[in-house]
């Protein structure tokens, strides 16, 4: 149902209102997502890190076939997004547990599509570009934003998940299309994707790049950016990495996700102020 909103501020802060058509009621409901501060890009780059290399420990030590793997991730991201959906504010425990998993199952994809559909690098980083792409679209078209400070109803925050989930697709092929086709290696990449999303930074402050656009843009950097630095610590020295081994590698941002989150939590520090009410049937 098409509805128009309007600014109101109160004591308690600024919120929206939708105006409801005759024959609904409204009713408050807070954003999903948290506010774009340094600790959520800090936790971005880590779980994008994880995603690398827990998709790969679990490939490599559970012994179920990379098939069996994404079965399983895939079953693990559902359940977590059926108590993030039914939740009615941004909770940082759910929110970022969500992301870590549809990060390894982001991964899973494409790894799927190349090691076991013998699918290219190039043409897959293509299809989920296009796929992506169309999200955006269809999002669009139906909500007339694609701002995550409106992620305020259910359409909004499945088109959310669904992008996301095709962001972590696309730079996990677009990272591994760089650093292995290209033969540029791990360290190179994660310097090239960093600078970047720094062009992107810079752009948008300097030349007022759409905010909107220049998340996007920058969200789907962080991926193989994040990529790039577990491929570089967790790989074997003679392949370009550190050797420091997908365990330990996840294991340790993994406690760094953990800390942060457990600090947002107590903080609230990422909450977006503004609030909305939206029309319900009633």
């Amino acid at each position: 149902m098409a509805y128009e909103t309007s600014d109101i501020a109160g004591a308690g802060g600024s919120y929206r209102r939708a105006e409801a058509a005759p024959g609904h009621r409204l009713r408050l409901r807070r954003n999903k997502v948290p506010e774009v501060t340094a600790y959520f890009w800090i936790i971005k780059v880590l779980c994008t890190t994880v995603g690398e290399t827990a998709a790969d420990m679990l490939n490599t030590n559970l012994g179920l076939g990379l098939t069996g793997v994404s079965l399983l991730m895939s079953a693990l991201l559902l359940g977590v997004l059926v108590v993030q959906f039914r939740t009615r504010t941004y909770r940082p425990g759910v929110y970022w547990l969500a992301v870590a998993l549809i990060s390894v199952v982001g991964t899973l994809i494409s790894d799927n599509l190349t090691d076991n559909m013998g699918v290219p690098l190039a043409a897959s980083t293509c299809a989920f570009a296009l796929a992506l792409a169309v999200v955006f679209a269809v999002w669009y078209s139906r909500e007339k934003t694609l701002s995550i400070h409106s992620i305020d109803t259910v359409s909004r925050e499945a088109y959310y998940w669904l992008a996301v989930l095709f962001t972590f697709a696309l730079g996990t092929a677009a990272g591994d299309l760089v650093a292995e086709r290209m033969a540029l290696g791990y360290w190179v990449s994660a310097v090239l994707f960093g600078l970047a999303i720094a062009a992107i930074a810079v752009t948008r402050l300097a030349l007022g790049l759409n905010a909107v656009l220049s998340f996007w843009i920058a969200y789907i950097l962080t991926r193989p950016l994040g990529a790039s630095i577990g491929d570089y610590l967790s790989q074997p020295t003679g392949d370009g990495g550190l050797g420091f081994g997908t365990v330990i590698t996840s294991v340790l941002f993994l406690a760094v996700i953990l800390g942060l989150v457990v600090y947002l939590s107590i903080t609230r520090r990422d909450v977006i102020k503004a609030d909305r009410l939206s029309p319900e049937a009633g």
